[in-house]
């Protein structure tokens, strides 16, 4: 198990830990050789990170949001839960088909408790990898298709699901307007942070600049491995889609030493994949819907590197459990 990141604060009525702010510098690359750390991610956007202990649980907190008094959020981790999972006892938030049905409620009875919002209506969607929106007053009678939802009422606890994709919250201080935002590679090609962001200011009137928003664990540009296809449908999107990956390429780049190979037509290797930020394209879609750089909250725990703390879909083949990501309003 690496070191922990974290550093222990007793300056709370309940126990929280502080995520240390680490320093990157400037990658230098040799050509044809991948770095293998992370992605950087400037540092005026890490914001402070806290992880929260409570009933057994951890959970994962901007400090930033947590400076509203009215704002509930939090994003959970692994360990603490009923689930099994190979012989580990852990918070297994999804309906996944290796868990059963009461012990997926029985956790989420237990992460709603400790964030302190037992009485709150979990909405959780059925998502889709999209960039469909919903907006809600009330709780809905089903689960809504859908990958971000947003209100403004009270008693609403607004949710994600993740395993590596990017979790983003936003919130808006002065009309106490709240988003969850589920974001993997194919919401993020749609856009669905800025499109959510401009559903916030059609709804609530919302002012972009005076957003807040925090991306939650994820996977990192140091493990979020794609093909050169993904490269080139961001390519077709967004201008500034090369700063998302580690050596940008489409694979349609010629190649003047390809005899070296000794391969014959049609018997070329495949190109090598690349190493996709999803965190920084979508902090760079939300600067573009108009939020302010300096209110946009980065963590940068990565989910496959830290499973001791996360599910990756990635590095368990799939067989894993789900996160949530909640905000809320309080009465």
């Amino acid at each position: 198990m690496p070191p922990s990141p974290f550093s222990t604060s007793t300056t709370s009525d309940y126990t929280v830990t502080t995520v240390a702010t680490r320093k990157t510098s400037a990658r230098y690359r040799v050509i044809g050789q991948r770095s293998n750390s992370p992605s950087p991610i400037a540092p005026a956007t890490h914001g402070k990170w806290r992880i929260k202990n409570s009933r057994g649980l951890k959970i994962v907190q901007s400090a930033e949001l947590n400076g509203l008094p009215w704002l509930i959020h939090g994003f959970s981790t692994r360990p603490g839960g009923a689930s099994k999972l190979a012989a580990e006892r852990v918070l297994n938030l999804g309906f996944t088909d290796w868990d059963e049905g009461k012990t997926v409620q029985q956790n989420r009875d237990k992460f709603q408790k400790a964030l302190g919002t037992k009485d709150f209506a979990l909405i959780p969607l059925r998502q889709i990898h999209s960039a469909v929106i919903h907006p809600f007053e009330s709780a809905p009678a089903q689960h809504c298709p859908g990958d971000a939802s947003i209100s403004n009422r009270s008693g609403l606890l607004l949710a994600t699901q993740t395993a590596d994709c990017v979790p983003i919250l936003l919130v808006d201080p002065r009309s106490r307007a709240i988003a969850a935002i589920h974001a993997g590679w194919k919401g993020t090609l749609n856009r669905i942070a800025q499109k959510t962001a401009g559903e916030m200011r059609k709804h609530f009137g919302s002012n972009p600049k005076n957003l807040l928003a925090a991306i939650g664990p994820a996977i990192g540009g140091c493990c979020y491995e794609v093909g050169t296809e993904i490269a080139a449908n961001f390519l077709s999107q967004f201008a500034n889609a090369p700063e998302w990956f580690d050596e940008f390429r489409t694979g349609d780049e010629p190649n003047p030493v390809q005899w070296l190979n000794m391969k014959p037509p049609g018997h070329q290797p495949p190109p090598q994949s690349l190493l996709l930020d999803l965190r920084k394209a979508n902090r760079a879609q939300l600067v573009d819907a108009g939020l302010q750089p300096q209110n946009i909250f980065v963590s940068d725990l990565c989910t496959a590197c830290r499973r001791d703390l996360f599910f990756s879909h990635r590095k368990e083949a799939g067989h894993t459990g789900r996160h949530m990501s909640v905000v809320g309003i309080s009465n």
